[in-house]
């Protein structure tokens, strides 16, 4: 108990808890809350540090559920803030301390995504790609594609995927598919060996069929209001295949917003505020999937309209990111009225078919400039 000699009397009750039951605690924290613990006693500490739950807790985290946001002002000035659905309030992640050393000042620097400890940032003057590891608290450019540098503008986020490797190592893929020369194609960068491979993607056959398995990359290379261009990428030795799937349109219903990611689509139904049409508000929201075969988009499901009226609000505009991961799908819609910015995160669960709103505490963003969403697992010890 000698570490734990200036702590209140709570602390030190806590700290003479049997270690099984104060692991167990712990296991329950978000963790910006274990690392900050972890500084309290040698107690907490020497159990925190262990292999046993270090490991218990790399393995949660595989399945814990993130959002991350990046509020710009300058770069000394800028956070990336992270909300999990198993706390009530956000985190500042420790991020930005380390690119001073790389970003040269007056860069203007853009939050792509993030997958366990891995933050990816473009560069739109340089039009560098940088990797941030927030266990290791490295940085490491990623070296120009076979396309060539891209600014900011030229990233989609429903056509990039970034997918860190186990909690043990630091390495991780990065893959985003573009339109070269009228053909879609696959860029994937393997930090591991620190080199880009280069795929043309394949028309499917009509025999094939299946295309939509739990194990495959769904990345978006156009989406049209009607029609869309996916590719499917299987497995790391397999040549990726081109999904045109179709829309047909049965349901009327206001102004549409398509959010798309991981092979699913959300429709955002709106109508005018009192006839503004500039101000809107959320009538309804819709979940498709891609079909079998790969040649339409099939409705999964619809969140319910007394669900719908527990958190719509008015918005100028709107703008969301979405994730399949672990047989949830889950999206979040970013508005701003007025220079307030509102998140919506929503979840639906394919087994169950279980809709569920996670309400989330006010992250101050008014005034802020957000250049930057992404929803993924959580970083680990």
């Amino acid at each position: 108990m000698d570490g734990c000699r200036h702590l209140t009397s709570n602390a030190v009750g806590f700290c003479l808890l049997p270690s099984e039951l104060i692991q167990e605690i712990l296991l329950r924290l978000a963790l910006p809350e274990i690392l900050r613990l972890k500084s309290v006693c040698k107690t907490l500490a020497s159990i925190i540090s262990g292999d046993y739950f270090r490991r218990e807790y790399n393995t949660r985290s595989s399945s814990e559920n993130w959002l991350f946001l990046f509020k710009k002002r300058s770069l000394r000035d800028s956070e990336i803030h992270g909300f999990t659905d198993s706390s009530d309030r956000w985190f500042k992640i420790p991020v930005t301390e380390f690119l001073f050393p790389v970003v040269p000042p007056g860069e203007d620097l853009y939050f792509l995504t993030a997958s366990g400890d891995i933050f990816l940032f473009a560069l739109n003057k340089l039009r560098e790609v940088i990797a941030v590891n927030v266990k290791t608290k490295t940085v490491k450019k990623i070296p120009p594609s076979p396309l060539g540098p891209r600014d900011t503008s030229s990233w989609r986020r429903s056509g990039l995927k970034l997918i860190a490797g186990p909690s043990s190592s630091d390495h991780f893929r990065f893959l985003f598919t573009e339109l070269h020369e009228n053909q879609p194609v696959l860029l994937e960068y393997i930090s591991e060996t620190d080199r880009w491979q280069y795929s043309e993607a394949r028309e499917i056959n009509e025999s094939e069929a299946r295309v939509g398995e739990s194990e495959s990359v769904f990345l978006s290379v156009i989406n049209r209001r009607s029609e869309s261009v996916v590719i499917a990428v299987q497995s790391e030795s397999t040549i990726p295949v081109v999904l045109r799937p179709r829309l047909t349109e049965t349901r009327d219903g206001g102004d549409l917003l398509h959010v798309y990611g991981d092979g699913k689509m959300v429709i955002v139904r709106s109508e005018g505020v009192e006839g503004n049409g500039r101000v809107r508000v959320i009538t309804r929201i819709e979940v498709l999937g891609l079909s079998s075969d790969g040649r339409g988009w099939e409705f999964l499901s619809w969140v319910p309209p007394e669900l719908v009226d527990k958190f719509k609000k008015p918005y100028g505009v709107m703008k969301g990111c979405l994730e399949d991961r672990d047989g949830i799908i889950r999206v979040v819609l970013v508005s701003n009225h007025e220079g307030y910015w509102d998140f919506i995160w929503l979840s639906y669960e394919l087994g169950s078919r279980v809709w569920k709103w996670v309400p989330l505490p006010d992250c101050r963003m008014k005034g802020s400039n957000m250049a930057g969403i992404s929803l993924s697992s959580g970083p680990t010890l």
